[in-house]
């Protein structure tokens, strides 16, 4: 989520309340070697596999927005803009995927997501690249320089529909952002700065400034940034000229915010967020997060490319997508059934929710 939408939610946490996980869980050695040990041969990404998977996914997903922007049948309209939001949001998802990769292993693919996905839907990949492996630096995560964690598990409980809700106002927020906020920037003195420190990554926690970029990634900020802004201006001139109906224009924009909405769903039981501020072991780091594997079926549509297990990837983040199912199967396989691994598993969304929820109300499950 966008720092522009993002409540200031980490001053509703209760003042009392402690971290339940944080340095007080000791790093497992076993279950870290063994982690290392099965996924040895598991690290090497599959160019067939990603492009294979975005190509399917980008046309089911446009296709189906063509569909439900022209539909006469209401009917019609709503089950392809459904297709459209899953077949799009798995799409978006693989900017996780970028953010973690070396490029030279599956040659091309920043530049062909961003085309295909990250420019019309306004989230480039610089939005999450140089951001999200903050989340993942040992002596950050959970704390107030991690720009994807708030203590959402010690917080009010209002906060918990605020949080989900305000990702609506997403495509709202983003033509903002790149249609007026970008060339404004370069005449206002000091608006660039801070588009760059706030505005510029997909982020929750509204404290997180961002470095501006340097070197070669600022060159892909400013070309991804420029298109991006193109493509804004662009889509706002047909829409008032008529070129685009207003029609199938708002059909985009509830898209766009259903595929928000979806990912802020799914980022709500990511973690546990039970950690407030403390620097955390690995292992306490793991069990904040959350794996559902199967035989749970519908993480496969809320928690795309290998979003389902989460808490795995903290472990292994450099292990692609489309073998975290392998490495879950190996590392069940050899440890121990009361193994700390096995703790970070959970069977799906609603207890997930329900726990966050009673935690926000002080009940402990």
């Amino acid at each position: 989520m966008n720092s522009s939408l993002a409540l200031n939610l980490r001053d509703t946490a209760a003042p009392a309340a402690a971290s339940r996980t944080g340095s007080r869980v000791a790093d497992d050695k076993a279950l870290l070697r063994a982690a290392a040990e099965v996924a040895r041969d598991l690290h090497r990404p599959n160019p067939a596999i990603f492009w294979g998977d975005l190509t399917v996914s980008a046309v089911l997903g446009y296709g189906a927005l063509f569909v439900a922007a022209t539909a006469s049948s209401t009917g019609l309209m709503i089950a392809a803009g459904v297709v459209s939001m899953l077949a799009l949001y798995r799409a978006a998802m693989f900017i996780h995927e970028i953010s973690h990769m070396k490029h030279s292993a599956v040659p091309g693919f920043r530049l062909g997501w961003n085309l295909l996905v990250g420019v019309p839907l306004m989230v480039p990949s610089f939005m999450y690249e140089g951001v999200h492996n903050l989340h993942h630096a040992r002596t950050r995560y959970g704390t107030v320089d991690d720009p994807e964690y708030l203590p959402l598990a010690l917080m009010k409980p209002y906060t918990l529909p605020l949080f989900v809700l305000v990702a609506l106002l997403a495509p709202v927020g983003l033509l903002l952002r790149y249609a007026v906020l970008t060339p404004l920037s370069l005449v206002v003195p000091g608006l660039r700065k801070v588009l760059i420190e706030r505005y510029s990554g997909l982020v929750i926690n509204p404290a997180f400034r961002r470095r501006a970029p340097e070197g070669e990634a600022r060159t892909h900020m400013l070309i991804q940034e420029a298109s991006t802004s193109v493509w804004a201006i662009a889509l706002l001139t047909m829409a008032a000229t008529g070129i685009i109906p207003l029609h199938a224009f708002a059909v985009f924009l509830v898209v766009v915010a259903g595929i928000t909405l979806i990912n802020q769903v799914r980022t709500l039981v990511a973690h546990l967020w039970e950690n407030e501020g403390e620097a955390m072991t690995v292992t306490a780091q793991y069990l904040d997060s959350v794996n559902v594997p199967p035989p749970a079926m519908l993480p496969a549509l809320w928690a795309p490319v290998g979003l389902r297990y989460h808490a795995l990837h903290h472990l292994l983040p450099s292990v692609p997508y489309h073998n975290l199912g392998a490495a879950h199967r190996r590392l069940s396989s050899v440890l121990e059934a009361n193994s700390l691994y096995h703790k970070a598993s959970y069977a799906g969304l609603p207890g997930l929710v329900g726990r966050l929820a009673a935690s926000t109300m002080g009940v402990r499950r």
